[in-house]
């Protein structure tokens, strides 16, 4: 029996997908093991989303091989979508694959693995129009899953280069979506996240379902507790949307929203197609029908051409926010992207003192958030249980919460009062 590790760089729907890879191999009588571990095959679903991405799977590919010099690697994701000749050229690198042909991946491997050459099936992505079913049954996190139910961009923003990688946008049916749900919940999983390259534009090519649609369906099911989307953008926020979100209990009162800058100029340059305005009346739309709501966001800092005033004003928006935890990111610049090619690129050093600032606010805001819950009982799904003896879980609106208790609560709701508040997590006791 061959051993196979299939791991994945960078977001979720690339971790959703190595799962879905690993599956496959599974069923078909091959042993999976760790990345870390001796493997036969390593399948490695690359990230390009920066520079840093593209050196990570460079040095994860060599990795594999100084493990087992005779292994068979293969490369997939995006970085092997955008440069598979770049990728191919790796010494080691067996067989490429892009974001497409993955249902077909044990079939290619097997292929490759018998004929000894060296080769790229990589297909143009802007021209695939279908969503590729994938599913995973079984996964290491026993409480929280996430299922894909989107795939492809058509936003373009200035600085990234992931509608290159995925094309345009796939959505998945709704029956393959609700039979994915009925196995994961069967399997035990209590909440589910919604994930998608941009999972606010699902339905747009099917004309005749929405995003609502889906998480209506999903709730029906009496296994699934709580659901929760990933990264949205403010424009998905509606009054009627969130009328009709409210209604389902079981929907999460937790987003996250997608800023990138609170600056009006930088938006516009990172062709981002809102205003911090439009931004701040979709956070206040979503408190006044979840007023508890949690939120955490991405900002960019040292865009190309931000000056100081512009960052100021970036900071202020978010201060104003009051968000649970920002993920700042310190500017990269994505070769082919129209924000890599500007000439007033920023210092790194200038960009790592705007980050280590922002991470700052981040802390000192999501201390207040989560202090203002001290003393309030709230419903925590417990994950697992840490070094120190603490139970760790989530309250709906996804403030970390750990706890001390003898019981076995791992993939358990309990009620807990919050007494303590830090930056990133509360401390509570269990009722």
């Amino acid at each position: 029996m061959k051993k196979v590790a299939s791991f994945a760089l960078g977001c979720k729907v690339n971790q959703y997908e190595s799962e879905a890879v690993a599956e496959l191999f599974k069923e078909k009588g091959y042993e999976i093991v760790g990345i870390d571990d001796y493997a036969d095959i390593y399948i490695i679903n690359t990230c390009t989303v920066t520079n840093f991405g593209d050196k990570k799977s460079r040095q994860l590919i060599r990795k594999c091989k100084r493990q087992n010099a005779d292994a068979f690697v293969a490369a997939s994701g995006c970085y092997a979508q955008v440069s598979p000749d770049e990728i191919l050229a790796i010494d080691g690198v067996d067989l490429v694959v892009g974001t497409s042909g993955r249902k077909d991946i044990v079939r290619l491997v097997e292929e490759a693995y018998k004929s000894g050459k060296k080769q790229a099936v990589v297909s143009e992505i802007m021209k695939v129009r279908d969503f590729e079913e994938l599913s995973v049954s079984n996964l290491e996190d026993r409480t929280r899953a996430y299922i894909k139910i989107q795939d492809g961009c058509d936003r373009f923003c200035s600085y990234c280069i992931i509608p290159y990688a995925r094309g345009p946008v796939r959505s998945r049916k709704m029956e393959d979506i609700i039979a994915e749900v009925n196995k994961l919940s069967a399997n035990g999983f209590k909440e589910v996240v919604l994930t998608g390259i941009h999972v606010a534009s699902y339905g747009k090519d099917l004309k005749d379902v929405t995003l609502l649609d889906v998480i209506k369906e999903v709730s029906k099911n009496d296994g699934i507790k709580r659901i929760r989307l990933s990264s949205v953008e403010p424009n998905i926020i509606t009054d009627e949307f969130m009328a009709e979100l409210s209604k389902i209990d079981k929907f999460c009162d937790y987003f996250h929203l997608s800023l990138q800058s609170g600056c009006v100029k930088t938006l516009k340059e990172m062709n981002r197609r809102y205003s911090p305005e439009e931004y701040k009346k979709a956070v206040e739309t979503v408190r006044k029908y979840m007023s508890d709501a949690g939120f955490t966001t991405d900002i960019i800092v040292g865009f190309p051409g931000e000056s100081e005033e512009d960052y100021k004003e970036s900071c202020d928006f978010a201060e104003d926010m009051g968000f649970l935890k920002i993920h700042v990111f310190p500017f990269s610049p994505k070769k082919g992207t129209p924000a890599a090619k500007r000439k007033d690129q920023l210092l790194n050093s200038v960009k790592s003192e705007r980050s280590k600032h922002l991470i700052e606010i981040s802390d000192r805001l999501g201390e207040e958030f989560i202090g203002s819950f001290v003393g309030k009982e709230m419903d925590v799904l417990f994950e697992r249980k840490d070094s120190k003896g603490f139970w760790e879980g989530h309250t709906t609106n996804y403030i970390k919460v750990k706890a001390r208790n003898n019981d076995e609560l791992e993939n358990v709701i309990r009620k807990v009062r919050i007494t303590k508040a830090f930056a990133e997590e509360a401390e509570g006791e269990i009722l």
